[in-house]
């Protein structure tokens, strides 16, 4: 048995596919094939059901590769002890953000990071928070940044700052003449919201509960600047984080942002990683990094 030979067991119980699961791990269809029937030989049990159509991995083969993944997860964290124990703040990240955050977020923390790690190579992901978390269990990605809290085994996570949510209005609102609103001001408001899967979705659900304000109907956002040409298009108000508004389209002067009286509601923004890390420095410094970029530019 060796390593690579897990690496075709765990490709294949991804993709259920000899062929797609070949090109994933950079082999031939007939070698992946006959190396996985040189790991049943070796160890004397079946591990894939092979049927014309679909594959499946038997009950033995679904246990292996939860070890396998356990194996393979230790064997990268025996490299990036390897790697890093030169200069821990040197080498590539792979960084996770979530879509309501990333575009907005980046162009104030990449130039401060490039000043203040550049021995980081970093690799950038824009996904969602279920499918960040994932990628970060499974070795995928190194940190993310997300929305907290995270209930999450294995993961420690780190509070970096709170940002408030300003309430996005057409010009003409009867809202868009005031200075501040209260929360109670959006009863009965018709609140345009984005997709299942943006952590956003369910927190501005909160605020529209605690408000008395529903949901617009027949319409959810992909993204949040799909929110705010809605909004712009007299479509409805809607909740937008305030990094989101820092920097306004000058295309979309139709919409006012308008900031809650205190106490606003908000989200939290933090970074997570798994505890088993050796970067746990190079996680710290990006913190105190990033807090220090976005002081100032949240109220």
């Amino acid at each position: 048995m060796n390593l690579r030979d897990l690496e075709y067991l765990i490709a294949l119980d991804e993709l259920r596919h000899f062929r797609k699961a070949a090109e994933k791990c950079y082999v031939s269809q007939p070698t992946l094939s006959g190396q996985l029937k040189k790991l049943e030989q070796e160890l004397g049990v079946q591990l894939v059901e092979r049927t014309r159509h679909k594959v499946f991995l038997t009950p033995v083969g679904t246990e292996v590769v939860k070890k396998a993944r356990q194996i393979m997860q230790d064997v990268e964290y025996i490299q990036e002890l390897a790697q890093l124990a030169g200069d821990p703040l040197r080498g590539p990240l792979r960084i996770g953000l979530i879509p309501t955050l990333g575009p907005y977020l980046l162009p104030l923390i990449i130039p401060a990071i490039r000043q203040g790690l550049p021995g980081l190579e970093l690799y950038l992901h824009e996904i969602q928070t279920g499918t960040l978390m994932e990628k970060l269990a499974s070795g995928e990605l190194d940190v993310g940044l997300l929305a907290l809290p995270i209930e999450a085994e294995h993961m420690q996570s780190r509070v970096l700052f709170e940002e408030h949510f300003w309430l996005a209005v057409p010009e003409a609102h009867k809202l868009a003449s005031q200075t501040q609103i209260q929360l109670q001001q959006l009863a009965q408001e018709s609140i345009l919201l984005l997709d299942d899967g943006h952590c956003l979705r369910d927190q501005a659900l909160d605020v529209c509960t605690m408000a008395g304000a529903r949901e617009k109907a027949n319409f959810r956002g992909t993204s949040l600047e799909t929110l705010k040409h809605m909004v712009s298009s007299g479509n409805g108000v809607t909740l937008i984080p305030r990094l989101a508004i820092l920097k306004t389209d000058p295309d979309n002067a139709q919409v006012r942002y308008l900031p809650f009286e205190k106490p606003a509601p908000s989200r939290q923004i933090g970074l997570i990683y798994r505890k088993s890390s050796p970067r746990k420095n190079c996680f710290e410094s990006l913190g105190k990094i990033i807090q220090n970029a976005v002081k100032g530019r949240l109220f």
